[in-house]
Formats: C-alpha cells, sequence, structure tokens
C-alpha cells in the first residue's frame, strides 16, 4: 500500500484517555494516526506512538497548542505535507477547570473556553479547506453530557462543549455540500484522568445518576468514534452521539 492509499487520521489531545483509546481503535494496516500533546516531552506520547504502530499503523505526533492558529496550521501543514490527505479529524483535546460561578476567575474561564471551543474551531477551520479539496472527509467533535445537561460548578467545561455542539451543527450544514460530515460525541461519566481524582462523594453522586449504574470507559467512546468516521455513517451528519449510560436521554 502506498502513501497515497492510506487513511490519515488525526486526533488531537490523542495521547492518553478517551484520545488515546480512540487513536489504537482507529488503527491499523494502511492507516496514518497523527495526534498531538500540549506538555513537552510527554511521556504518554510516546507510549501511544508505540502501541499505535504495536496495532500496525503509521504514528506521528507532535506537541501543539490548539489554542494557536499559528500552532495549528504548521501542524495541519506539516501533516498534508508528508501524507497528502487527512480524511478523519477527531476534536478530542481539552481541559476542565471546575468552580462555581462565584469563584470563577476570568483566566481559568478563558483558558477552557480557549482549549475546548477555540481550539475545536482552529481545527475545523485548518481541516475544512484540506477536505474540501477532497470532497471527503469526516469531523467528529467531542462533546460532553454536561454541555447538554449543565453541572454545578462546571460552568466553564459545560459552555465550550454546549458551544461545541452549536458549532458541529452549524459546520455540519456548511460543508455538506462538499461530501464532509461533521458530528460529535457526547460521553458521560468515563473513567479517565479527568475523572479519577473526583472526591469519593461526588463520584457516588454522579453515579447516582446513571441508569446502568456504572462509569463508561475510553473504549466504549472510541466505538462510536470509529463508527461515526466510518462510511457505514455516512448518510449521518451534524448530529450528537450519546455515550452516558443514560445519564441524560
Amino acid at each position: 500500500m502506498n502513501e497515497e492509499e492510506k487513511q490519515v487520521v488525526v486526533v488531537t489531545g490523542g495521547s492518553s484517555g478517551i484520545g488515546r483509546a480512540v487513536a489504537l481503535h482507529m488503527a491499523g494496516p494502511g492507516t496514518v494516526i497523527c495526534y498531538n500533546y500540549h506538555r513537552s516531552g510527554d511521556r504518554r506520547a510516546k507510549e501511544t506512538a508505540k502501541l499505535v504502530e504495536k496495532a500496525g499503523s503509521l504514528a506521528w505526533c507532535a506537541r501543539v497548542d490548539v489554542s494557536s492558529q499559528a500552532d495549528v496550521k504548521e501542524f495541519f501543514g506539516k501533516i498534508v505535507k508528508d501524507y497528502g490527505r487527512i480524511d478523519v479529524l477527531v476534536n478530542n483535546a481539552g481541559i476542565a477547570i471546575d468552580g462555581l460561578i462565584v469563584r470563577l476567575k476570568e483566566s481559568d474561564w478563558d483558558r477552557v473556553l480557549s482549549i475546548n471551543l477555540k481550539g475545536a474551531f482552529n481545527c475545523m477551520q485548518a481541516v475544512s479547506k484540506i477536505m474540501m479539496k477532497q470532497r471527503a472527509g469526516s469531523i467528529i467533535n467531542m462533546a460532553s453530557v454536561v454541555g447538554v445537561m449543565g453541572n454545578a460548578g462546571q460552568a466553564s467545561y459545560s459552555a465550550s462543549k454546549a458551544g461545541l455542539i452549536g458549532l458541529t451543527k452549524t459546520v455540519a450544514r456548511e460543508l455538506a455540500a462538499r461530501g464532509i460530515t461533521v458530528n460529535a460525541v457526547a460521553p458521560g461519566f468515563i473513567d479517565t484522568a479527568m475523572t479519577e481524582g473526583l472526591p469519593e462523594k461526588a463520584r457516588e453522586a454522579m453515579l447516582a445518576q446513571i441508569p446502568l449504574g456504572r462509569t463508561g470507559q475510553p473504549e466504549e467512546v472510541a466505538e462510536a468514534v470509529a463508527f461515526l468516521a466510518s462510511r457505514k455513517a455516512a448518510y449521518i451528519t451534524g448530529q450528537v452521539i450519546h455515550v452516558n449510560g443514560g445519564m441524560y436521554m
């Protein structure tokens, strides 16, 4: 298989958690998995590369701040230069800085919105131009259950994910004529580094809201992402797929 025939998948925030699960789920012979990390010398990014290559894919990663248009432009430019195309973009990079609205610092609000919403916008804008020339492609944005139902203490995170859902639907309408699908996956309470630090009482309260009575696994979210990126989902666009154990119905 030559370079032109390889499927090129980009996963932002792909070094750990849901991002790593998505990268590994989509890895296999004939696929190039490109992803970014933010911390310099991130050990987890190298671990992900080894796992991706073990699955049969070519792995390429770079340190990129998705809130920086210059970083994002350089990142996608390098991918297209080396591999010729981009077939799938998964906007997964995100952070959470929790706090009640009366105590939330403006700087924390700005940081969360800058990474979670502006970062996704930067990546979508960059990849849209590439996919429009191809007249094909799939974009999947990682939203959240709190983006549709809210959650006390997560004003910035909830707002960023609600905004991402609106952005998903708008860009889906804009790109449909070029054969590009744009969807979102909204995970619920998933076992990741972001949730494992919760106090036990908060964890129990969250579990009490889930009809299936358990947390989700990153791999279960990755299954939904892979489906939306596949040809089986070619007639699905502008949708939000909820993976939350019934927490939001």
